[in-house]
Order: C-alpha cells, then sequence, then structure tokens
C-alpha cells in the first residue's frame, strides 16, 4: 500500500510540475507527511530531489516549444539559488521545533492555492507568444531578481509555493504569457530544487533509497506527459486542472493526518 501511495504521489507531482511549473513537493510532502508518516523535512528532501529532474525536463519540452526567456530566468535563477540556500537552513531549525509543521502548512498553502487557480486563473498575456526581441526594463528585471531572492528562501524552506510565486513573478511583473511564464518558472525552479536538496542533505536529512526512487521515477514520468500536454492545451483549462487537482490531493492527505490515518 505505501508504494502505492508513492507512485501517485510522485505522479501527481509530476503532473502539477509539468502542467503549471509548480513544485514537486505541493503533492510530495501532504502525501509523505500526512498519510505515510514521514518527518516533515525529510519529505520536503525528497520532494526536491524528485523537482530537479522533473523541472529539467518539464523546461526542456517548453524550451523545445519557444517557451522560455532563458537570459531573464538566468538573471532571476541566480538570486533564487541564493535565497534557497537560507531558506533550507531555516527549514532545518523550524523542523527541530515542529517535527510536521512543515507538511501541515505546505496542504493549507496547497488548498488556497487550487482556489486561486480556479477563482481567479493566471491568464495574463494570453497571445501565443512573446517576441525574444522585446526589452524588458531594468527597473522591472531587477524587481523580478529581488523576488526570486525571496521566493528562494520560501522554497528552501518549505520546499512548495516557489513554482506558483514564480509563475507570479513572470506574469505580473514581466507580462509574460502563461506558457513562457511556466516554461521560464521550471527552468529557475530546476536551479532552486537543486540547491535546497544538496542543502537538506548537508544539514542531515535522510533519504530512503527504494521508496526515494520509485517517487522521482514516477515524478519525472508525469512530468514529461503532461508538459507535453501543456503546451498544446487552453490556457484557462489548465488553470482548473490544477487548481481542482491540488485541493483534492491536499485535502485528502490533511484529513488522513488529522484523523490519525
Amino acid at each position: 500500500m505505501l508504494y502505492l501511495i508513492y507512485v501517485i504521489a510522485g505522479l501527481g507531482a509530476g503532473i502539477v510540475t509539468g502542467l503549471a511549473g509548480l513544485s514537486a513537493a505541493v503533492v510530495i510532502t501532504p502525501f509523505l507527511v500526512g498519510i505515510c508518516n514521514w518527518h516533515g523535512y525529510e519529505a520536503v528532501t525528497v520532494a526536491l530531489a524528485a523537482d530537479v529532474l522533473a523541472s529539467l525536463l518539464s523546461s526542456y519540452t517548453y524550451y523545445k516549444n519557444g517557451n522560455i526567456d532563458i537570459k531573464c530566468g538566468t538573471a532571476v535563477a541566480l538570486t533564487a539559488f541564493s535565497g534557497s540556500v537560507s531558506g533550507s537552513y531555516l527549514g532545518y531549525l523550524f523542523s527541530l521545533t515542529s517535527e510536521n509543521g512543515l507538511g501541515y502548512l505546505v496542504m493549507i498553502l496547497n488548498i488556497f492555492l487550487g482556489l486561486k487557480f480556479i477563482l481567479k486563473p493566471v491568464t495574463g498575456g494570453t497571445r501565443e507568444h512573446v517576441s525574444a526581441k522585446s526589452t524588458i526594463k531594468s527597473k522591472k528585471t531587477l524587481l523580478a531578481m529581488i523576488l526570486g531572492f525571496l521566493i528562494g528562501i520560501e522554497c528552501g524552506f518549505m520546499g512548495s509555493g516557489g513554482g506558483i510565486l514564480m509563475l507570479s513573478v513572470f506574469t505580473l511583473v514581466l507580462g509574460y504569457n502563461l506558457k513562457i511564464a511556466v516554461g521560464t518558472s521550471t527552468m529557475v525552479m530546476t536551479l532552486v530544487a537543486l540547491t535546497g536538496t544538496v542543502s537538506h542533505f548537508a544539514l542531515g536529512a535522510n533519504f530512503e533509497l527504494i521508496s526515494g526512487l520509485i517517487i522521482i521515477v514516477t515524478c519525472l514520468s508525469g512530468a514529461v506527459v503532461s508538459a507535453r500536454y501543456a503546451n498544446r492545451c487552453n490556457i484557462k483549462k489548465l488553470n482548473y486542472i490544477v487548481g481542482v487537482s491540488l485541493i483534492l490531493l491536499s485535502t485528502i492527505s490533511l484529513v488522513f493526518n488529522l484523523s490519525g490515518g
């Protein structure tokens, strides 16, 4: 039964990563903490590890379809990198005082994220493509880099929420259409997840080899398939699918945890 849960968690995480550039932790962490009774910090570690390959392959799919801004994404990734190191340490300190606190925070955050996708979908800049020759004002780029640093801290701390926050930066601050925003966001989150994973291991997080590999492989599979679908899917439909998925998965995990399941 546990292995089945690992497969479901991995596939669900891969799907939301490929569809909307969300962190794999929005699914993996609640499942491992709420249903499998994992320690919150170690659940975040596995989720970040799964996020590295899932985000990498998802971003490659978006890149092949011309939906990534490499120049701006690299600038934001550099500041997010430094933020994720600090966030990982903060998460470690928090886990010492509240063993499963990270898991509960992620579950609650995911429900609100799901509602946002459904009630207020990200549909800004819906044109098919944003010209690669367009000049981004230096002030907006600087603001995006500062926000990237803060998002890196949050992602290193919770292992979740970084993807949707990055998505907001690229759509609201820089005015990208949703597909380019998702593609660039997954590129940034690849580095952030890698940094967070290494930091968590350096701070002593444990990694269960078999269960970890099951989650990572299934997450990778889900991400590849869903990223291909997302590049052809209607934007509003994407918002609805991801929103409903987040609410259902997080609610199930929260109920399981509160009932002692």
